[in-house]
């Protein structure tokens, strides 16, 4: 990799990260070897390199929101789930399905959601098989 391009990746902020996800150019970094997501907290001499993230995630644990804090009031209920990806494991909002319903192994594709209560953007989760209109 050119001493450019890890530059360019250096620089590759979470909002950068959400953009890409959001047009399905979802990714990872690799930082000397080990898997991270934007931003990157590595050292001057650290390559980068990036790497598609796979299409789809298993949820590895899960938990719903009810009494949520005051950024997410007009969300709740929603459920909050770790998803394994392979190399990394990402956090965020599943929506597409009943947020009791959603349980360990259920297989999930990533994208970007708008929180309903300030409009920021979000890392999201929607079952694999599903099509929803917030996505």
């Amino acid at each position: 990799m050119s001493v450019e391009a890890t530059t360019e990746l250096r620089d590759v902020g979470h909002g950068d990260w959400l953009d890409a996800l959001e047009a399905d150019d979802g990714f990872y970094l690799l930082a000397d070897g080990e898997p991270t997501v934007p931003p990157a907290a590595v050292g001057p001499s650290s390559t980068l390199e990036r790497e598609p993230l796979p299409e789809t995630g298993t949820v590895t644990a899960t938990t719903t929101i009810h009494v949520p804090h005051p950024d997410f009031a007009d969300d709740a209920p929603y459920a909050v789930a770790l998803v394994d990806f392979g190399p990394v494991t990402l956090t965020g909002q599943v929506t597409g399905v009943d947020p009791e319903a959603v349980e360990r192994g259920l297989e999930v594709e990533p994208t970007v959601r708008r929180s309903a209560t300030d409009d920021e953007r979000l890392v999201g989760f929607v079952p694999a098989a599903e099509e929803v209109s917030d996505r």
